[in-house]
């Protein structure tokens, strides 16, 4: 309810644009009625372009439908019986509305929670200002439109006016010309009358004749004058028109284009096209009216030709305010969610370069798309017409030449949506069309890695207007930061993304440097080949697929050890080494393997005479599917501290598999459990001499019950001694229960 009580404190044009959201398809008095419960759905969660989500906006339509029936029954009082029933109407008319598409109910309610949003967030920032200033620049830019749109409104108005004074005067002139033509024609008739009656009847006739040409002839020139002016206010307007409208497509437009493209790297919602549609039907009426006006002006001229270049001026005025809404309207076709593909066919490179440049007329194909044609539904709750292709599919897909070392995911492909409709009852006929964001095809999911390289460099370093689809071979490498940065955010649903020492190790990767200074990068280049075609030094894979490892891998399985800070990652071995060299016995780190794509190692300080840090064999998507790292952690006792000094079951704790209870079978059998041991090194340290044994460990090794293997003179365990694993095994337990008793004090002791 929190979001209609600052709806409701809205002023000006934004309470006009909030009024605007409501109407039959939705009544406002619903809105407010039923704001708190209205606020506190999950309108979110419906997904309006699967049918199958149906029958969840079925159950919000009848929970709506129920909560205004039970609203209307506690009304009292005589103003409470007409809200009654107006209540009660309303219910039935939403039932009746929305029973059979109940997806559209969903879909105008989050057009009108969104709306509302937006107009109460500028509202707040235009009244608080940020950093002191009064207003930022994104709300300065919209004040600037909106009060544009209102000199337009106002001078489209004053048009209006003075076209329908024009007419009434053409309209008393003719009545005026109508009767010097009668006047006329009752001179002509005089003949037939005496010579004195007609002498007397034609000096009055022509003494009014005379009057009335007179007037005449000086309101023909009054009618010239205002044709000529109301061209020239016409021509201002548009004027206006053209300047707002350039506004609109050249910068807003192309700005949500681009954080379209960037959206598709990960980065924010692209937000904001409820706007630009409220911006462009404003345009699209504004337009409309101007050029229905120059059509009267047209027919007030023909009905009666006056000498002048009015004939020439309305002509171009008509062939000017055409060309403006033409280009509107060609504009405006837009693709609001990239990809998705009303016809649709695919393209190459070279086809939508012509395309662009008007070299072809008509759709010229690449490939074959199954299932391409679609109806555009116009959606009277939100005011939209739009197409969707559920079961669009590639069948066919014809390849270029590839240029030099290009493979087969970097060429780049584009969807070609056209359609054709007409506006003012077929007066005016368009044939529309546009261009999807490349995209690449591939046949294998092997390929998706280099082809996700492909898109996320054109999304991030291509120019507005750039042709297709050229970007620069070469970028500043705090460029390429940001667009990793807006990836890795993305994927971890999560504000904290690379740091600054995250991005030195990028880089040193990148460069095969060793400078940990930052500063050292920021004016260095990395290109195309060394992102995504060139192996890094001494590996078989390139940086973007060592980096889309680490992302793939952590998206699937550490995304909540990312965000709760327990994954350092963007680590060297020798930098790991360092760090831990100071902390206590069993401290522990997390890094991403430099050896393997899609690998994390643990490194941790162990004390065993000297002091080591030891890193395990990389994990993998493979091995965290088959038990998680947060279980392989708790099944290392070894593992103590995770870096700098945070207890890990402080840490890892609430991501444990509970245990399982042995003592339940289920049809007679005992589930068996999966747990990650470690001890052969331990005993390998034993038998090297690395490791001192306290005497309780020495008692315990002469009994009975347990035998030592005999060792050779290299300290590796000798296979033709007296020996079995079993009891192997008993000792590295037993060897590991008192490293964790008293003899830890002992090291430390050593230690210090």
């Amino acid at each position: 309810m929190a979001m209609w009580i600052q709806a409701q404190q809205l002023q000006g044009d934004a309470l006009h644009q909030m009024q605007a959201l409501y109407g039959q398809h939705f009544p406002i008095e619903v809105r407010h009625y039923l704001a708190q419960w209205i606020e506190s759905q999950l309108w979110d969660s419906v997904e309006l372009d699967n049918p199958a989500e149906e029958t969840k906006a079925k159950r919000l339509l009848d929970n709506l439908v129920a909560e205004l029936q039970k609203k209307a029954q506690v009304q009292g009082g005589e103003d409470g019986f007409l809200l009654k029933i107006k209540l009660g109407h309303y219910a039935s008319q939403l039932k009746s509305t929305y029973d059979r598409c109940p997806l559209e109910l969903v879909r105008c309610i989050k057009h009108i929670l969104q709306s509302e949003q937006r107009l109460v967030q500028e509202a707040t920032n235009a009244s608080s200002g940020s950093g002191g200033q009064a207003m930022d620049t994104l709300s300065q830019r919209h004040q600037q439109i909106n009060q544009a749109f209102e000199e337009l409104r106002l001078a489209t108005q004053e048009t209006e006016n003075e076209l329908r004074k024009l007419q009434q005067s053409q309209e008393y002139f003719i009545i005026q010309y109508q009767e010097n033509m009668r006047i006329q024609a009752q001179l002509s008739s005089l003949s037939s009358l005496p010579p004195t009656e007609r002498t007397q009847r034609e000096t009055t006739l022509q003494s009014k004749r005379a009057t009335v040409e007179a007037w005449l002839a000086r309101e023909a020139s009054t009618l010239q004058k205002y044709r000529l002016d109301l061209a020239e206010q016409h021509q201002k307007t548009l004027g206006l028109l053209r300047k707002q409208q350039t506004v609109i497509l050249d910068e807003e437009l192309i700005q949500w284009k681009r954080r379209q493209q960037l959206a598709g790297n990960g980065g924010p919602n692209e937000g904001g096209l409820d706007v630009l549609q409220s911006w462009c039907e404003k345009l699209a009426d504004l337009i409309w009216q101007n050029r229905q006006q120059i059509r009267r002006c047209e027919h007030l001229t023909q009905q009666l030709p006056l000498p002048g270049p009015m004939v020439e001026l309305l002509s171009k005025l008509n062939a000017d305010i055409t060309d403006i809404i033409s280009a509107l309207v060609t504009s405006t076709f837009i693709i609001e969610k990239q990809p998705p593909q009303v016809k649709a066919v695919i393209v190459s490179e070279q086809q939508a370069k012509a395309l662009l440049k008007n070299e072809s007329t008509h759709s010229e194909s690449s490939g074959e798309i199954l299932n391409n044609n679609c109806v555009m539904e116009y959606h009277q709750a939100t005011g939209t017409l739009s197409a969707h292709f559920r079961n669009m599919s590639l069948k066919r897909i014809k390849r270029s030449d590839r240029r030099g070392a290009e493979s087969v995911t970097e060429e780049k492909f584009t969807v070609l949506f056209e359609s054709q409709f007409s506006i003012g009852g077929n007066e005016l006929v368009f044939h529309v069309k546009t261009l999807s964001l490349p995209v690449v095809v591939i046949v294998h999911g092997s390929q998706d890695n280099n082809a996700t390289a492909t898109v996320l460099w054109d999304n991030a370093f291509a120019e507005p207007g750039r042709v297709p689809f050229i970007v620069p071979e070469k970028v500043l490498w705090p460029q390429l930061c940001e667009a990793l940065d807006m990836k890795y955010k993305a994927e971890m649903h999560s504000g904290r993304g690379l740091s600054d020492d995250n991005l030195v190790f990028l880089a040193q990767k990148a460069f095969s440097s060793s400078s940990n200074n930052s500063e050292d990068y920021r004016n260095m280049t990395i290109s195309w080949a060394q992102f995504n075609r060139e192996s890094l030094p001494g590996r078989n894979f390139t940086f973007w697929q060592w980096f889309d490892g680490v992302v793939e891998l952590m998206k699937k399985h550490l995304k909540p050890h990312w965000n709760d800070g327990a994954i350092l990652g963007f680590v060297n071995k020798q930098q790991a080494q360092d760090m831990l060299m100071s902390k206590p016995n069993g401290t522990f780190l997390l890094r991403f393997s430099d050896s393997e794509i899609g690998g994390i190692t643990i490194a941790w300080f162990f004390y065993v005479g000297e002091r080591l840090v030891w890193n395990l064999l990389p994990y993998t998507t493979k091995d965290f599917s088959i038990r998680s790292l947060a279980d392989r952690i708790s099944d290392l006792n070894h593992l103590l501290y995770l870096y700098p000094d945070r207890p890990k079951d402080e840490v890892f704790a609430k991501y444990y598999t509970p245990p399982l209870c042995m003592s339940k079978a289920v049809d007679g059998y005992v589930k068996p459990q999966i747990k990650q041991v470690f001890w052969m090194s331990l005993l390998s340290l034993l038998h090297s001499g690395m490791l001192s044994i306290h005497e309780d460990a020495l008692t315990l090794f002469s009994t009975d019950r347990l035998r030592c293997c005999p060792v050779r003179a290299d300290g590796m365990l000798d296979p033709d001694g007296d020996f079995d694993l079993e009891d192997t095994m008993d000792v590295a337990r037993h060897v590991e229960e008192l490293l964790r008793r008293p003899m830890a004090n002992q090291w430390n002791s050593q230690q210090s």
